[in-house]
């Protein structure tokens, strides 16, 4: 009995890990093209961190009013060493497949995206003028 149950577990095992081995390898090309990528997204992320400056002091001020002048240079300062590391991480590290598969490891992957407004999932504007108010709150009558 012992013998059939350790040969019925062993055989389940076997059946069950041949599928994780049945994935196909990613072409050499594909993944020499993601290398380079992540080379060159790190190299542009040391090269051009300083813009991260003018970046953040215009998105401060344009979302926090005057307290963006403020605040502004100093985000645009972490901002660079903070890109200016990791461009240097990823540059190094070009040829580990991580985080994911050579994904970018900093949002937006590159200084000169992420510049329009962010608006939540759930965004309702606060009032439509192009619809009349409903009776029961127009007032006057």
């Amino acid at each position: 009995m012992r013998a059939f149950t350790a040969m019925l577990s062993l055989l389940l095992l076997f059946s069950l890990s041949a599928a994780c081995f049945a994935q196909g390898e990613p072409k050499p090309e594909k993944v020499v093209g993601n290398m380079s990528t992540k080379f060159a997204r790190g190299v542009t992320n040391v090269a051009t961190s300083f813009i991260e400056i003018p970046k953040q002091s215009i998105l401060s001020i344009r979302d926090q009013g005057a307290f963006g002048l403020v605040v502004g240079p100093l985000k645009g300062i972490g901002m660079t060493v903070y890109r200016a590391a990791i461009g240097t991480f990823e540059a190094a590290f070009f040829m580990v497949p991580q985080p994911g598969y050579y994904d970018p490891m900093v949002d937006p992957d590159y200084v000169w995206n992420g510049w329009e407004k962010e608006q939540p999932s759930n965004y309702v504007k606060a009032k439509d003028t192009d619809k009349p108010e409903p009776e029961w709150t127009q007032k006057g009558e």
